[in-house]
């Protein structure tokens, strides 16, 4: 009898890569608060939640003022939808072909991801994908952000998996850590990192999910973590 498995994808760098939008909305908000901004500085925050963003790392807060945080919060990421709906978004190579496959094979699939749930809900309207997924969670979700395995454990508990079963998708260091600490099985998409950087931490690693199969997915059982390529 084969075994009974369950897709669990991170959002941003594996179904979609909005990197661009999330770039502009920082800058629209550091413009309106008159503060300085760069690239270099985006790239020490993407993939991070904003309450650790606008205070800590970037003092435009006062990390205490939990309700002056939450609004910036939320004023950026409304400005990061709109920009969304003004320039449009497509899923990344892979991703739909992959999902219908797993689907037609009753395979369910879910996100586990750090992104809102608004943000999530903008994007599949967007591009569509909504009914290919059987359940979302996400930051509002969880109390704890990756590295934890939090998001993921509640991600295969929604689709009535065990985490043993389930295969978790990811671009980031600490997303395919969490995945170990879930003790699932994890493909690292090579979207936000280089290859060699995501192999020690992942059973297997893909450019994109054009390289993916259910078939592949199923064989990592018969692989030890770290010989993957």
């Amino acid at each position: 009898m084969e075994r009974p498995l369950g897709a669990i994808f991170d959002w941003d760098g594996v179904i979609i890569d909005s990197h661009d939008q999330h770039r502009l909305a920082f800058y629209q908000l550091a413009s309106e608060l008159g503060k300085p901004f760069s690239d270099e500085l985006f790239a020490k925050c993407f993939g991070m939640r904003n309450q650790s963003i606008l205070g800590p790392l970037l003092g435009w807060v006062d990390p205490e003022d939990t309700v002056r945080m939450a609004e910036l919060a939320d004023h950026k990421e409304q400005m990061y939808r709109d920009i969304l709906k003004q320039t449009g978004i497509t899923p990344l190579p892979g991703v739909r072909e992959l999902l219908e496959e797993l689907g037609e094979h009753g395979v369910p699939c879910s996100v586990g991801s750090s992104t809102p749930h608004e943000n999530i809900r903008t994007i599949m309207e967007i591009t569509g994908l909504g009914p290919l997924f059987a359940a979302v969670t996400a930051a509002e979700d969880v109390r704890n952000g990756k590295p934890d395995p939090e998001v993921f454990l509640v991600a295969a508990s929604r689709i009535d998996r065990s985490p043993q079963d389930c295969v978790v998708f990811e671009d980031a260091f600490v997303g395919l850590e969490a995945a170990r600490r879930g003790g699932m099985k994890a493909i690292g998409v090579a979207t936000t990192h280089p290859v060699p950087k995501l192999q020690p931490l992942a059973d297997l690693v893909v450019e994109r999910l054009t390289e993916i199969s259910l078939p592949k997915m199923r064989a990592l059982w018969k692989k030890e973590r770290g010989h993957a390529s």
